[in-house]
Order: C-alpha cells, then structure tokens, then sequence
C-alpha cells in the first residue's frame, strides 16, 4: 500500500511538472509570433490602436522603417506621427560646457523642406556623373526623392530639415555648444546667389546669428566660389559681410598678436582663382585693396596641392586651411604633411589652420567615388585626425563638418533607418551624440594644450 501511495505521489510530481513545463514553453513562444506588434503603450491611445492592429500585417522591411528602438525614436508610418525624444533633460545654457573659440565647424544652411520652403532642397541632391563617359555608363542617374530617399549615406536625426527652421537652427546651435565648438564657419553665397542645386541662403544669417548669440557661439563665413568669384566682386561681397553683420555681437573676430581684432573668411577653393588677382584684394599695393581699410581681415586661403603654399604667399592671405575630411586624398588634407605646412607657416607668419573630419563616404551622390571613402571605426578615424592636428599645436582647429551630409562628414545627430531600397549608415553601438561628445573631449584637450604655447601665437577672440 505504501508503495502504491509512493508510486501515485511521483506520478502526480511528474504531471505537474510536465503541465507546468507545458505552460511556460507556450508562454515563450507567444513573442516570437508577435515579435512586431504594438509599440509598447500605442495601445493606450484609442485613436491609434485600430491603425496598430493594420500595422501588425505589413512586411518586416515596412515594419523595421516603423520602429527605430536605439534611439527611443517610433516612427508609425500610416499614421504620419513621429515620437521624439523628450527634451526634458536637456541642460540649461548655463549647464553646457565652455565654449572653445579656436575651434571651428563648417555649418550648411542650404537644407529646405515643403513645409518651409515648397519643395526639397538638397535632401532630393542629383547623383553626379562621372566626367568619364565610358564609366559613368556604369552607375545609376538621376535624384534622390526625400523625405525616406535623401542624398545621403546617414540620416539625421531631425529628418529632412529646413534651414530656415527656426527650431532646427535652435537644436543645431544646442548640439554645437554642446560639443564645445565656439565657433560655426558658415557656408556663404552673396545675396541673390546660391549653389547650384540650391536657393538663396543669405536671409537667413541675420536668424543664424541670432540664435548663436543665445548660445554665445560667434559665426564666421566661408565664402564659397560662387560665379566669376574675382578681387572686385570680393571687396564689395566682404564690404557688405561687414556693414550688414560686422556689429553682431555674434560676429566673429580673431585678435592677432599685434592686437587687431579682425573678421576671419574662409575662402573655399581659392585656388582657381590666380595669385595676381588675388593681389589686388589681399596686399596693400592692390587695386581693391582691403589692407588697412575698415573692411580689412584674415583671409585663409583653401591648400590641396603643395605648390599652392607658394601661391598662397603670393595673393596675401593669412592662413591656410585644409577642408577635406579624406586623409590621403589631397596633400593638405593628408596629417603625414601637418607638421611640415605647419612649419611654412611659421615661417612666413601664416596662420595653420588643419581640417578633421569623422569620416568621408559620397557615394550617395558619387557613386563612382569608392575609393575616398573612409570608414569612421566607431569614431577612431575622428580620434587620430583631431590627434594629429593637435601635435601641429596649431593656432585654430576647424572641423569638416557639422552638417555636410552628401559627404558623410557630418558629427551633427544621426539615427538608424531602413526602407524597402536603403539601410541608412549610422553611428551604432554608440549613441547618435557620440560625435558630439568626442568633439567636446578632445576641444577640452586642446584647449587645455594650447595654453603652454599661445603666448607667443595669436592668442584671442572677441
């Protein structure tokens, strides 16, 4: 009898045991088959939650566009609602770091959008042809078609922007001062001009500096080679920089050694133009002079190949700047030369002013440009460009960029993103502010540097 008692009671145990097994495998099966269903709490909003059920039949390739986890980002595309980020933890302008003002980013404000400017601009760029017919047979033609089809390898966290977004101009001028660049180096066309797959940008610099001074951040230009670009047109276009902006208190101005404060330009690709010409705004002798003239300033002049160290000299400008993200891809943009064009400058009282860059990949837009490509190693590339310039112990350090997204050069946010045709690049295992907070450490680095050798540099920003 107590055997039969011991026998029953084991095979009770063993039941249980098996029905409790039972249960909880079945439990664990139910996420599998329902790995994409609801967004946790679009439930609790009555008038999505018949629009979720119709979501739950979409494919898995519309179904991942929909839901972006990393960044706490849920995109309902049927639904035409995006839940952002809560901005609640943001810190105050007191809160952000100290500003570093030898620290530039190259800043474009040629971005547009139908709900400010009636159409996409740039977000739709063309894919360029290659010059050579027999290659640019090879890859597709045509233009990208925003806002999920953006001229682009990554995608920004604030979607296909308008640069004449006054919030977007906010949130940039908050990532900026966030990462403690002091200084944004502005894209600059004159008015009634803009680049050719673009509209007029001018109107929006009195709103760009505006909101830089909120931030105390200070705004220079970079004067790009808008159409016959020569000395007399220079002279009139710097002449109304200065009278139209030049009292800003945003407004940028480098103090020399000799004590001068003076505007600082960016000349982009001021090598088409010849030295001679140059002349005739850069040297005191030249026929539209800005020497010694209200409208004087430092004009840093763009150097790719070497030989236009000595042009450079021979136009007047002040400093060299060397722009290109792509280690290797021209000479100035190459770090293994820094140290040597750091000594040119020096000797001749020019101020050097090296380019660093995150990464570089175009071929959203120059499919045919493999080869300039650089991968960014989850920000190891950034790293050992913003080493290198800071063993020139340089004057000033600029970045390129904060928001040129047709290169791949951008430190501004990205996030993930896939459509039926693209996986979007981004910046995962890490945050989309990762560029942001390396340019913060390593703009701390430098600036705690450049204390033991500025004295005898020029030294200071108004």
């Amino acid at each position: 009898m107590a055997k039969f008692r011991r026998r029953t009671c084991i095979i009770l145990s063993l039941f249980t045991l098996f029905i409790f097994s039972l249960m909880m495998g079945l439990k664990m099966l139910k996420p599998r088959a329902a790995t994409f269903g609801a967004p946790f709490g679009l439930d609790l909003l009555p008038e999505l939650h018949q629009q979720s059920i119709h979501l739950e039949k979409k494919t898995d390739s519309q179904k991942s566009d929909r839901i972006n986890i990393e960044t706490n980002t849920k995109t309902v595309k049927s639904a035409r609602i995006t839940m952002k980020p809560s901005r609640a933890s943001e810190p105050t302008v007191e809160e952000l770091p100290p500003l570093n003002y030898f620290l530039h980013a190259f800043y474009y404000s040629w971005y547009g959008n139908p709900q400010f400017d009636g159409k996409y601009i740039h977000w739709n760029h063309p894919i360029l042809e290659h010059w050579d017919p027999r290659i640019a047979k090879n890859y597709p033609q045509g233009r990208h078609n925003a806002p999920d089809d953006i001229g682009s390898s990554f995608y920004p966290e604030l979607g296909s922007y308008s640069s004449r977004d006054p919030s977007v101009i906010e949130n940039h001028m908050r990532q900026m001062c966030s990462a403690s660049i002091g200084v944004l180096a502005l894209s600059w066309y004159p008015p009634e001009s803009h680049d050719e797959n673009g509209e007029i940008t001018d109107n929006l610099v009195p709103t760009i500096l505006d909101k830089a001074h909120k931030y105390n951040l200070k705004v220079t230009f970079h004067i790009e080679p808008y159409s016959n670009r020569d000395a007399e047109n220079m002279y009139k276009n710097v002449k109304y920089i200065i009278d139209e902006y030049g009292s800003h208190p945003a407004f940028y101005k480098y103090k020399t050694k000799t004590g001068n404060a003076l505007p600082m330009f960016y000349v982009y690709d001021s090598y088409i133009t010849k030295p001679e010409k140059w002349a005739n705004l850069l040297t005191a002798s030249g026929s539209h002079s800005v020497r010694g003239s209200p409208y004087d300033g430092l004009f840093i002049a763009l150097l790719v190949e070497e030989k236009h160290k000595y042009d450079i000299l021979r136009s007047g400008f002040d400093g060299i700047y060397t722009y290109f993200a792509t280690n290797g891809f021209t000479y100035g943009s190459s770090h293994q030369n820094w140290a040597s064009l750091k000594l040119f400058c020096e000797k001749y009282n020019l101020i050097f002013i090296p380019s660093v860059g995150p990464g570089y990949i175009d071929t959203s837009i120059r499919p045919w440009n493999m080869q300039n490509t650089r991968n960014r190693i989850n920000g190891k590339y950034y790293e050992v460009g913003l080493s290198a310039a800071l063993q020139t112990r340089p004057s000033l350090i600029s970045i390129t960029s904060f928001n040129e997204w047709h290169e791949g050069t951008q430190i501004e946010k990205a996030v993930p993103k896939r459509t039926s045709s693209t996986v979007y690049l981004d910046y995962r295992p890490h945050k989309p502010s990762l560029y942001l907070e390396l340019t913060r450490k390593w703009s701390e680095k430098y600036c705690k540097e450049r204390t033991s050798y500025a004295l005898d540099q020029q030294v200071s920003v108004t």
